[in-house]
Parts: C-alpha cells; sequence; structure tokens
C-alpha cells in the first residue's frame, strides 16, 4: 500500500482530513527522518505469552505462608475477549486469570481517614470444588473527584512503526487518545514522543488541546521499532516537564514488537527499572493483532510502577482512558504486596487462584527494596484463595520428614481461636520510600454460595471461566451452564454493562469447547 492510499484510509477511520498530512519527527539531535508506511499484506502469527505454571496446592505443614504483589492489570480479559470474538479459543497463557477477575469493579468499601486504600475479606463454599472454602480479599483503592486530581504530566510514548499500521493499531491508538485528550485541563500538559527506526519529540509538553490533537491526528507508520530509544526518549521529555507533587507519567501505546536497538526483555527491563526511581511511572496499552508481544508489554508496565491494558476497540478505550481514568493515571498507593499465614488447625492446604507472576518469597515482603504492585484511585483488586480444611488434604502431596530438623513446634494459642488465616499487606505512599504496615485476621463464618454476596459469587464465576479457558485440572467437571447461572445470579447493577458482557463471551467459549448453553442455565450450590 502506498503512502497516499494508508492515509487516506486512516482519514477515513479517524473521520477527519488532519491525519492525511506527512508528518517528519524529530530525532534526539535535532535531525529528522520520514519512512514509507509499510505495504499491507497477510503477515505471520509471531504473538508471544509468557507461560503459566498454575499455583498448586501446597500443604499449610510444609509451608503456612503465601506472598504475593498486587496486580492491577486488565489486559488478560480484553486480549480474551479479542480472541473469542474472532471465532478461536485463546492460548492457555493468554489467560490469566487475575486479570480477567480484576477487569471488573466490586462494591467494596471507600477507605476511611487518610488510608488509601481498603480491605474487605469474605469466605464461602467454594462453588468448584463441594470440599474447599472460597475466600475473597478484597482492595478498594481511594477514589478522587475530578478537582482533586493533582496535575498531571503525560508524555504519550507511541509506536508509530510499520507494524502499527493495520486499522486496529495506530488509527485506532489515535482515536483512543483523542479521548483523553478531551478531558486534559489548563493544569496539565501532555508532550508526545513517537518512535520507529528512530526516536523523536512531536510535540514538547503543552496544555493546548488544539495541539495536542493536531499532532496525534499527523501520525502515520512506517519502519521498524527501537523501543527502548523511545522509553529514553519520553523519560527525558516527561523529566523537563516534571511536577512535583504531581502525577508524571508516561503512557507506552504499542503491540510491544521492539525490533531494533534495547529490545530484549532483560535490556528493557533493566531500562525501566533504572528510571521508575525518578518518581515518573510507565502505563501500557496495548494494540493490534498478529505480533502482539504480550509478555514484554506486562513487563514494562510491572517494572515501571504502571498498569497494563489492552485496547481492542473504542469501548475499552474509553473504559480505560475515560471513565477509569483515575485507576489507570493516579497512583495512591505502591509496592503493595500480601502476605497470608494459614492457621493449621482450620485449614490443611490452600492454593492462589492466579497471580502466578506476581509471587515473592516470603522475605521480599519485610523488604522494602523489593517492587511489587501499584494502586490507582478508585481501583478494585480481588484475590482467591481455594482452601482445603485438615483431613481434605490428603490428595497434596507433602515433603518427606526431615532428618536434621527437629520436629515442629505445637500450634500457637492463636491457632486455637475461630480464625482461618492472618492477612498482612505493606504499602508505600506514591513519593515515599517506607513502607507501612496494615493487618486482619480472618474468620470463616461457614456460609453457603447463595449466602455470599454478588462480589464473590461474580468474582468466583469469572475465576472459573478463566480456569476454563485454560483447560485447568481444578476446573474439572465444570461446565459453561454452570459458570453462566452463577454469573447470571451475581450481576448487580451492572450499570456499563461489563459483567452482562461476559455471558456473550461465555456462549462463545462454549461453542469453541463443544457444549451447548441451550438449556436454562443453573446457579451453582
Amino acid at each position: 500500500m502506498t503512502r497516499p492510499r494508508l492515509l487516506s484510509v486512516v482519514a477515513l477511520l479517524l473521520l477527519t482530513p488532519a491525519c492525511a498530512k506527512r508528518a517528519s519527527y524529530a530525532d534526539m539531535s535535532g535531525g529528522y527522518y520520514a519512512t514509507p508506511a509499510a505495504a499491507a499484506m497477510e503477515a505471520p502469527n509471531t504473538e508471544s505469552y509468557a507461560h503459566i505454571a498454575e499455583n498448586a496446592f501446597k500443604r499449610v505443614a510444609d509451608d503456612p505462608l503465601s506472598t504475593f504483589s498486587i496486580d492491577v492489570d486488565t489486559a488478560s480479559y480484553s486480549n480474551v475477549r479479542r480472541f473469542l470474538e474472532d471465532g478461536q479459543l485463546p492460548p492457555a497463557d493468554a489467560v490469566r486469570i487475575e486479570e480477567m477477575i480484576n477487569y471488573f469493579t466490586y462494591a467494596y468499601p471507600e477507605p476511611a481517614g487518610a488510608q488509601p486504600f481498603s480491605v474487605k475479606t469474605e469466605v464461602a463454599a467454594c462453588p468448584w470444588n463441594d470440599r474447599a472454602r472460597l475466600v475473597q480479599i478484597g482492595i478498594k483503592g481511594k477514589s478522587l473527584a475530578p478537582a482533586e486530581i493533582p496535575p498531571r504530566n503525560l508524555v504519550f510514548l507511541l509506536d508509530a512503526s510499520g507494524s502499527m499500521s493495520s486499522p486496529d493499531k495506530l488509527p485506532l491508538l489515535q482515536r483512543s487518545l483523542a479521548m483523553l485528550v478531551a478531558d486534559i485541563r489548563p493544569v496539565d500538559s501532555v508532550g508526545i514522543v513517537v518512535y520507529a527506526g528512530a526516536a523523536g519529540v512531536v510535540l514538547e509538553p503543552t496544555a493546548d488541546r488544539d495541539k495536542i490533537v493536531s499532532a496525534i491526528d499527523a501520525l502515520y507508520a512506517g519502519g521498524s521499532t527501537n523501543g527502548g530509544q523511545g522509553i529514553e526518549a519520553a523519560y527525558a521529555l516527561a523529566e523537563r516537564a516534571f511536577r512535583k507533587g504531581g502525577i508524571n507519567r508516561v503512557l507506552l501505546a504499542t503491540d510491544g514488537d521492539f525490533n531494533v536497538g534495547v529490545s530484549s526483555e532483560g535490556e528493557l527491563q533493566r531500562l525501566i527499572e533504572r528510571k521508575r526511581d525518578s518518581g515518573i511511572f510507565l502505563s501500557v496499552l496495548g494494540f493490534g493483532t498478529g505480533n502482539v508481544k504480550d509478555s514484554t508489554m506486562e513487563m514494562l508496565a510491572d517494572k515501571g510502577n504502571g498498569n497494563y491494558a489492552y485496547i481492542d476497540g473504542l469501548q475499552e478505550a474509553r473504559k480505560v482512558l475515560v471513565e477509569q481514568a483515575g485507576a489507570t493515571l493516579v497512583t495512591i498507593a505502591k509496592d503493595v504486596k500480601i502476605q497470608v499465614e494459614f492457621n493449621p488447625l482450620k485449614v490443611g492446604a490452600y492454593r492462589l487462584v492466579g497471580y502466578e507472576n506476581r509471587v515473592l518469597a516470603h522475605q521480599d515482603f519485610n523488604d522494602d527494596s523489593k517492587d511489587a504492585g501499584e494502586i490507582g484511585a478508585g481501583h478494585t483488586i480481588t484475590a482467591l484463595y481455594e482452601v482445603l480444611p485438615p483431613g481434605a488434604d490428603g490428595a497434596v502431596p507433602g515433603v518427606d520428614p526431615l532428618r536434621y530438623q527437629q520436629p515442629k513446634a505445637a500450634p500457637a494459642p492463636a491457632s486455637a481461636s475461630a480464625e482461618l488465616m492472618h492477612v498482612k499487606l505493606r504499602y508505600k505512599q506514591p513519593e515515599g520510600s517506607d513502607s507501612q504496615l496494615l493487618t486482619m485476621p480472618v474468620a470463616d463464618p461457614g456460609h453457603a454460595l447463595d449466602a455470599a454476596s454478588e462480589d464473590l459469587r461474580f468474582a468466583a464465576a469469572v475465576a472459573m471461566f478463566g480456569m476454563k479457558l485454560r483447560n485447568s485440572e481444578h476446573a474439572r467437571g465444570v461446565t459453561y451452564k454452570q459458570i453462566r447461572g452463577l454469573a447470571e445470579g451475581a450481576l448487580g447493577p451492572d450499570a456499563k454493562g461489563y459483567r452482562r458482557g461476559m455471558l456473550a463471551l461465555l456462549g462463545l467459549a462454549a461453542g469453541q469447547q463443544g457444549e451447548s448453553l441451550d438449556a436454562p442455565a443453573t446457579v451453582v450450590r
């Protein structure tokens, strides 16, 4: 496809002639480059996903602690939706159950006083294992009114390489950013760095919406992908416009296909880790199909103290960049870690559902130098544990008795209480370096599943959906009818229709896996 034809296609998609302009991008040395748009052709599928080894049950007698970093990413759910709507099942490693659960918001209480987030726990019968109990840990970040949002210093780091030429990449990115720019205030600033074969600043930080939109509209795709150089240029621009006490964030939009310069995950990780100490956080928006480098984008957001979302259409762009702009852009707590200690008299074995790539060493919980997850304004984060009582854990492999160690001491007096487990959380203020500690015991009142909250039941349905897509051994015997029945009974107000949207995906997945949903749905008890 020639450049004039490509630009006319983009113009039609954007409904504006502005993007038909030819752009030259200034590089860091003051020179300019212009590269032709890639020809439209059928490209081989080179998408890549990091392997996930699903969490197994652990015996409390062998390891009574579970430690992990919270995760606010939502990319997996919208990426799974893309696969299903395209008529295919997602790869198992594209299904991260915690991201599917955290795609949805939950009615957890607002934090009180100066606390940046609240914590709520709940226990009920496990819908996919009649021997187990299901424990939900819910976190709600403090919501901010628009007037409370600090001044924002945003730098858009935009991939304009040849791999971004298709309509679901750069054209969709341009329309998505236009939504965010509509809410820019006079106290905010937006700068733009574009990278392809080289990287350069196309817009110095400004609050002028017309200039910002014009710069976005003028972009075209072409060249290879020098992501490392783009990251360096974006952070340099954000540092020049740094707002002390404000929001300083680089927003990287890409398909993740870095193929020149600093391109390996290890090199990119070290680059981002050096930059995050500057107080500038990094969020990542993934676009497109065919060459999505999911593991790279997830790693960049994780190491950059930000979040990762996958944009599969304008509705998702509105959700991430408009409806949830506070959660996407405003960090209220960083390096948030959870450590759970299980009572051996109440729990024989436990399993953390999801969060496989967020598991931490137990000693990392008290080590403030260890990086962990961030919470944005208004964010809700959910973690689920499947727990087995003593005596029901006979099938869980244990370890042989130790030769040189003394037998473990008798349980402490607290174990004789009604406590099922003890939850601890550590977090830092966005600009702090020392962590603060929250603790709470969790008891099991013995509730049946139908007595549980809508939030627990819906989160459980999402977890079952993810396990079915992954062909998990923990979901053997679970049917899509059961998942739909549980989800339908826990939709709640669902003002935006996101929960109902999952019901449609259940039907698509059931068809792909050879199940019928024609019969009436039944609620799992």
